[in-house]
C-alpha cells in the first residue's frame, strides 16, 4: 500500500504489511513477522532489482530514513549502486581491521606463537602491553615514535627489563609480518633497547640475612594465600617462575614433578624430585588443577607484580623494626640463581646442579646421556632444603 511514511503510519503496520512512501520513490517500510519495522530503498540497476536497508524503526526516525533514501537515490541517478558500495565499504573495513596491529597479532599468535614453548608468556605480554597502546593502529602507519612512546611508558611503569621484553616480542611479531607482506616495513631499529646485554645478565643472589627476612616476610605480606608457598617453592625446586606458577597436579606422581617439554624453556622434559619440605608445602593445596592458585585450581597464580610489591613492603617493615639497612632490589628469578649458589655451597656437583635447573648439558654427553639422574637430583634438592633450614634457624 501507498502513503506518507511517518511515525503514526509505521506504528499502525501489522506483521507482514509494508508501506511505500508517496513522496520519495522506492522508499519503503515493512513490518516483519517478528514485529520489527525496517526501512529500506527499492531501486533498479541495469537488469537487477535492489533492496538497500536503511535502518530499524526506533533506532532511526521516519524523517531520518527518508533523508537517507533521498541521498541514496541521488547515487543511483549518478549510475552508482549503493548496495555494492556498502559491500565494498564493509570489505575495506574488514581489511583495515585485519591490517591493524591487533589484527596482525591475532594472526601471529594463531599461526606462530601457539607453537612456541613460551606461548603463554608471549601472548600475555603482547595483550597486556602492546595492544592497549598501539593495537588499533594500522601496521602501515605505526612509526618509530609510536614504538618509542610505548616503550617509554612501559619503562616508567614496569622497568627497563620489561620494556626490553616487550620490544623483543614486538620485533618478532613485526619481522614475522614482514616475511609475509611485501608492503610492510617494521618500524623497529637498533638502539631502541633500554638495557645492554651485559646489564641484563643479572648476578644477584640473596645472602643469608636477606633469605631469612624474605622467608619470614612472606607470612605478613597480605598477598593471596598461595603466594608464600609459591615463592618458597621457587627456592626449594630451583625452577623458573612460570614453570612453578603453572605446576599442575596432573604433573605430580607421588614425590616426582614432571615438567612437560611443551612448557619448558629448553623444550626437554625436566624431572624434579620433590623433597619432604616441598611435599609438605604443596600438600596444603587442593589436589586438582593448578597447585598455586587463588581460584581453587582453575587458573594459575599470575599476580606477580602486585604480590612481589607487597612482599617488598613487608621486608622493609621488618628491616625498619630491627633497624637494619634495606636490601637491594631483587626479583623472583634471583631465587633460582640463589638456589643454584646454595647447592654449590651444600656440596652438590656442578653437573648435577645444572641438571636440577634443567640446563642442557653441552657436548656428546648431552646428546647421548639420557639418564634422568632422579636419585642424584633428589640428593641435591634435599641438601638444598637442609641448607635453607640451617639458614632460617640462624646457624
Amino acid at each position: 500500500m501507498y502513503g506518507k511514511i511517518n511515525k503514526a503510519a509505521v506504528d499502525a503496520l501489522k506483521p507482514g504489511e509494508f508501506l511505500s512512501d508517496t513522496e520519495v520513490q522506492g522508499f519503503v517500510v515493512r513490518r516483519l513477522p517478528s514485529g520489527v519495522a525496517t526501512y529500506g530503498l527499492r531501486y533498479r540497476v541495469p537488469g537487477k532489482q535492489r533492496w538497500l536497508s536503511l535502518g530499524i524503526h526506533g533506532d532511526i526516525t521516519p524523517d531520518k530514513a527518508r533523508r537517507l533514501a533521498k541521498s541514496r537515490i541521488g547515487a543511483v541517478a549518478d549510475n552508482r549502486d549503493p548496495v555494492q558500495e556498502r559491500k565494498a565499504a564493509l570489505t575495506r573495513a574488514k581489511e583495515a581491521a585485519a591490517n591493524t596491529v591487533d589484527g596482525m597479532l591475532d594472526t601471529f599468535i594463531e599461526r606462530h606463537v601457539k607453537n612456541l614453548r613460551r606461548a603463554y608468556e608471549v601472548e600475555r605480554t603482547l595483550n597486556k602491553y602492546v595492544r592497549p597502546r598501539i593495537g588499533n593502529k594500522s601496521i602501515y602507519e605505526v612509526r618509530r615514535r609510536d614504538v618509542v612512546e610505548m616503550l617509554d611508558a612501559i619503562e616508567d611503569e614496569n622497568g627497563p627489563v620489561m620494556a626490553d621484553r616487550v620490544l623483543a616480542y614486538t620485533r618478532k611479531a613485526f619481522n614475522w609480518q614482514a616475511s609475509r607482506d611485501d608492503a610492510f616495513v617494521p618500524p623497529i631499529v637498533r638502539g631502541m633497547a633500554r638495557t645492554k646485554p651485559a646489564e641484563r645478565a643479572r648476578k644477584r643472589i640473596l645472602d643469608d640475612d636477606e633469605l631469612r627476612d624474605m622467608w619470614n616476610a612472606l607470612d605478613i605480606t597480605g598477598a593471596p594465600s598461595c603466594f608464600p608457598a609459591f615463592v618458597r617453592a621457587l627456592l626449594l625446586t630451583a625452577q623458573r617462575r612460570d614453570e612453578v606458577a603453572r605446576m599442575n597436579w596432573r604433573e605430580i606422581k607421588r614425590d616426582i614433578w614432571i615438567i612437560p617439554a611443551d612448557r619448558y624453556k629448553t623444550g626437554i622434559e625436566n624431572v624434579v624430585p620433590l623433597t619432604s619440605a616441598m611435599v609438605a608445602l604443596i600438600n596444603e593445596s587442593q589436589k586438582r588443577g593448578f597447585v598455586f592458585s587463588s581460584t581453587n585450581g582453575k587458573l594459575p597464580f599470575s599476580g606477580f607484580s602486585k604480590a612481589k610489591a607487597a612482599l617488598d613492603r613487608a621486608i622493609v617493615q621488618q628491616r625498619k623494626a630491627h633497624r637494619r639497612p634495606q636490601i637491594a632490589h631483587w626479583t623472583l628469578h634471583d631465587l633460582r640463581r640463589t638456589a643454584r649458589s646454595l647447592m654449590s655451597r651444600a656440596g652438590v656437583s656442578p653437573d648435577i646442579a645444572e641438571r636440577v635447573l634443567g640446563h642442557v648439558i653441552p657436548g656428546v654427553r648431552g646428546v647421548y646421556d639420557r639418564h634422568e639422574y632422579v636419585a642424584e637430583k633428589r640428593d641435591a634438592l634435599e641438601r638444598l632444603a637442609g641448607l635453607i633450614r640451617e639458614i632460617l634457624s640462624g646457624h
